[in-house]
């Protein structure tokens, strides 16, 4: 499994929640959605269980709808857990990606001099 993967894999169920926050999805439409924003890698094989898992802790809500083309479609919804979660999620990636940004850049002065 490539880095930007696992890094995706820590990261993604923020990424389903947030775009489940602003409106109601189907699998296939948040996979495109997905892409639209430069996940290109997310595949909707790796889509579906992320949506199972969420459903599981009780973040999202799933309702089987009639389709203008073709065959019924699940549609999610996030819950108040899933708000939530998707809040604490934002709270931590900040606290986060701010020292690893500067880590990874190698702005820090680690004072070993």
């Amino acid at each position: 499994m490539s880095v930007r993967s696992e890094l995706l894999k820590g990261i993604l169920d923020g990424c389903v929640l947030a775009i489940i926050e602003k409106e109601t999805v189907y699998g296939y439409e948040l996979s495109t959605k997905l892409k639209k924003v430069g996940l290109d890698d997310v595949s909707e094989g790796t889509i579906y269980p992320v949506l199972l898992r969420l459903q599981k802790n009780s973040w999202i809500s799933g309702e089987m709808r009639a389709s203008e083309s073709g065959p019924r479609r699940k549609y999610y919804t996030l819950t108040t857990d899933g708000k939530e979660a998707l809040e604490l999620i934002r709270s931590e990636w900040e606290k986060l990606a701010e020292p690893v940004i500067t880590l990874l850049k190698g702005e820090v002065d680690h004072g070993d001099n």
